[in-house]
């Protein structure tokens, strides 16, 4: 009697962090950023960048709330009807957010007086909402986790431009370091350097008014280096 021969197919394991997993942290880095091509969550982007370290703060808030419900909804994604999934989305986020917040009252209690308001708007940020329902319920849970990560980056990455531009044109320091400005408390002090003698800080800068403008000249000048994102949004 002849034995039959069986066939054993080896399915080929997909690497940990593969090219495709690099890509879910690179893309939203620029091609696919969640603030100048996507446009999500502009509001706070806009409200939190006067100040390098408040800034700071809220992109690594965005990053891990977004990051953590990625992951936690796609381990949730098989049993949760179609009807809530929503409200347990927003569950999932208020319970991260309510996380960050305690942390941050406990650890920075002045940064949180300044950014509690924000914060806690995070459970509604378009861009925690829309990767849950983009990607984290159609994905697994390790890509999904990457996919929160990356665009908390490109999140970060923009209100951190921001933040830069506005606190050292508006208020000559980045950070809290003075860096340039009328006196000797500064690094540069421009009453005692001839060629910088005619600069000014800009009060403009930090009102809100000016992030408006910074961030449209960020999508204009990613837009003129790659035509192929005009159409996008």
């Amino acid at each position: 009697m002849a034995e039959a021969t069986k066939n054993v197919v080896l399915e080929e394991k997909e690497p940990f962090f593969g090219s495709k997993e690099r890509k879910l942290l690179s893309d939203p880095l620029s091609t696919n950023n969640p603030v100048t091509v996507q446009v999500l969550g502009v509001c706070s982007a806009l409200a939190v960048t006067s100040m390098v370290k408040p800034s700071l703060i809220m992109a690594i808030s965005v990053t891990l709330v977004t990051g953590f419900a990625n992951l936690t909804i796609s381990l949730l994604r098989k049993g949760i009807p179609k009807q809530i999934r929503m409200i347990v989305q927003l569950v999932v986020i208020a319970f991260l957010v309510t996380v960050v917040e305690l942390v941050l009252k406990a650890f920075s209690y002045e940064t949180w007086k300044q950014l509690s308001v924000f914060i806690g708007l995070i459970i509604t940020n378009c861009i925690v909402m829309g990767r849950l329902e983009a990607y984290a319920m159609a994905n697994k849970p390790w890509r999904s986790f990457l996919d929160g990560i990356g665009n908390g980056f490109g999140y970060g990455l923009i209100i951190l431009a921001l933040a830069v531009i506005r606190e050292l044109f508006g208020k000559g320091s980045i950070a809290g370091i003075q860096i340039i400005g009328a006196t000797d408390a500064y690094l540069l002090n421009t009453t005692k350097i001839s060629w910088l003698g005619w600069y000014q800080n800009n009060g403009l800068m930090v009102l809100p008014a000016s992030s408006i403008f910074l961030l449209g000249i960020i999508i204009w000048i990613q837009r003129a280096a790659n035509p192929k994102l005009v159409d996008i949004s």
